[in-house]
């Protein structure tokens, strides 16, 4: 029996123009190509994925461009797919210097594997590209302590040098990091790299991938493990993607309470009990 979704996302639904993922009023998701550094087998786009690496034509670029245009209350920009930094630095650069004339478009980010995967790609000549179209972001995805490479640390201290600020999405995986010390190990080694932890994914119901899939508690348990062994810097919100295209739901233990007699009660990453009074005088 065949367990999943081709698209638990309903990116399919939520596709105003080509290229274009839409789910808040403020951002947009423009997918520019199906290729990538390394085709995980738990991606979300696996469904995009053929025989034939593809960039997209520029018809579709011209079009999702014109679409984010036209909508203001765009204000950030995700490029993702695929992997943007597959592009030929020309591509990319037409793509972020087409955005930049977009005058409602304050922040642009991009999502990459390619520090993780084909960190000699991160080259002088890619990051003084990027360091024309500021304020830019860049989400990476290290899953594990083992993809932290000395030729990555390499490749992501380009980017910190050149101004761009960089995240980690990892997915949370059975069998391969649901494992606290793992996930610590992880996310002190990617400080050091200069890469904050920024999320830690729940793994979206994907055709043929569910037996990587954890059960809600065991991501819980590892968030909490690291806020009382690492600091602030280091903790990454645990999200779950809603099904149907609904968006990102961050997923907290409950760690207050109000008691009885009106006092605030709460549960330290240790499970001690502290409390203090509610405030009444304020007004909102």
């Amino acid at each position: 029996m065949e367990y999943g979704d081709s698209d638990p996302m309903d990116e399919f639904h939520t596709n105003p123009a080509p290229l274009i993922t839409r789910r808040y009023p403020d951002r947009a998701i423009m997918n520019v190509t199906n290729t990538c550094g390394v085709y995980c087998r738990f991606c979300q786009r696996k469904r995009n994925i053929g025989e034939i690496d593809y960039a997209c034509n520029m018809e579709h670029y011209d079009e999702a461009l014109k679409y984010i245009a036209e909508h203001e209350y765009i204000r950030d920009v995700l490029l993702t797919g695929g992997d943007p930094l597959t592009l030929s630095n020309d591509n990319l650069e037409m793509i972020l210097m087409k955005l930049r004339k977009i005058k409602h478009v304050e922040i642009i980010r991009i999502e990459s594997r390619i520090p993780a995967s084909i960190p000699q790609r991160i080259d002088q000549n890619l990051v003084k590209m990027l360091k024309k179209y500021h304020p830019l972001y860049l989400n990476l995805h290290f899953n594990h302590p083992y993809e932290l490479t000395e030729e990555s640390k390499n490749a992501c201290n380009r980017f910190s040098d050149a101004g761009i600020p960089l995240g980690n999405q990892m997915v949370l995986l059975r069998g391969v990091n649901d494992n606290k010390y793992l996930v610590l190990d992880l996310n002190k080694k990617l400080l050091e790299f200069r890469v904050k932890p920024y999320y830690v994914f729940f793994a979206k119901n994907i055709s043929g991938t569910t037996h990587f899939n954890c059960n809600i508690e065991k991501g819980l348990e590892i968030v909490d493990f690291l806020r009382g062994n690492l600091s602030g810097l280091g903790i990454p919100t645990f999200i779950v993607n809603a099904t149907g295209g609904a968006g990102k739901v961050p997923i907290l233990n409950k760690k207050f309470s109000i008691s009885e007699n009106d006092e605030v009660i709460l549960t330290t990453w240790e499970d001690k009990m502290v409390s203090f009074p509610n405030p009444h005088h304020v007004n909102y």
